[in-house]
C-alpha cells in the first residue's frame, strides 16, 4: 500500500490550481453582462416590430427565433451562477462571504428560469401581436422569477458592500443595489421612460457585476 507524499511543491500546485479555478469562475462575471447585452441589442435592432422604448428585452423570447433570447437568458444565468461560486470561494470566511454570493446565485437561477418561462407577447411584438387579456402561466412565472432575482441581486449589492466597508466601492455597490431595485419597480409604469429606466438598471447591474468580478479577480492571487 502506497501513501501520497505531500511536499511543499505539491501543496503549492494545489493552491495554484484552486486560484486558477476561482479566477476562471470570476471571469464569467466579466463576460455575462456584455454577452447578454450584445445578444439582446443585436436582436432588438434587427427584429421586426421591436421597439427599445416600449418593449423589455425579455419579450424577444417570443416569435419564430425566440429561442435565441431564451438561450441568451439561460447561458447568461449560468455564467452568473458560476460567478457566484467564484465569489463564494474567494470571500469565504469574511464579511458578506456567504449570503452575498448566494444571493447572486439566486439571481442567476432567476435568469435561467426566466429563459424557461417565456414572457408574454406585448402590443406590437412579435409584429402584429397584442397584449393578452390575461397573463399566461408562463408569463406570470417569468415575472415572478424576475422579481425574486432582482430583489436578491439588490440585497447582494448591500451584503457584498460590507466587504468593502470604508472604501468607495461600498458606496458604489449600495447605489447600484438601490438603482437596480427601483428600475424594476419603474417598469410597471409602462412603455417609454419606464422601459428605458428599466434597461438602464439592467446595464448598471451587469456593469457592477463585471467590475466587482474584475476587482475580486485581481485579489485572487493575494
Amino acid at each position: 500500500m502506497t501513501h501520497a507524499i505531500w511536499t511543499p511543491q505539491t501543496v503549492g500546485t494545489d493552491v495554484e490550481r484552486a486560484v486558477h479555478i476561482t479566477k476562471s469562475l470570476l471571469g464569467y462575471g466579466v463576460l455575462a453582462g456584455p454577452f447578454y447585452v450584445v445578444v439582446s441589442l443585436t436582436q432588438a435592432i434587427t427584429r421586426d416590430g421591436f421597439d427599445l422604448t416600449k418593449h423589455p428585452w425579455s419579450v424577444l423570447a417570443n416569435g419564430d427565433i425566440g429561442w435565441i433570447q431564451t438561450t441568451n437568458l439561460i447561458l447568461t444565468g449560468l455564467m452568473v451562477i458560476a460567478t457566484a461560486v467564484g465569489m463564494r470561494r474567494l470571500l469565504t470566511g469574511g464579511a458578506g462571504g456567504t449570503w452575498g454570493p448566494a444571493l447572486i446565485g439566486v439571481f442567476g437561477l432567476s435568469m435561467v428560469a426566466g429563459g424557461i418561462f417565456t414572457a408574454d407577447p406585448v402590443d406590437g411584438f412579435p409584429a402584429g401581436a397584442t397584449l393578452p387579456a390575461e397573463p399566461s402561466l408562463s408569463g406570470t412565472l417569468h415575472f415572478a422569477c424576475g422579481a425574486v432575482g432582482f430583489v436578491c441581486f439588490a440585497i447582494a449589492c448591500f451584503v457584498i458592500a460590507r466587504r468593502f466597508a470604508g472604501h468607495g466601492w461600498a458606496l458604489y455597490s449600495r447605489i447600484t443595489g438601490v438603482a437596480f431595485l427601483l428600475s424594476f419597480g419603474v417598469i410597471a409604469t409602462g412603455p417609454g421612460v419606464g422601459v428605458l429606466i428599466f434597461t438602464a438598471g439592467v446595464l448598471a447591474a451587469f456593469t457592477w457585476l463585471a467590475t466587482t468580478s474584475a476587482r475580486l479577480y485581481r485579489r485572487a492571487d493575494r
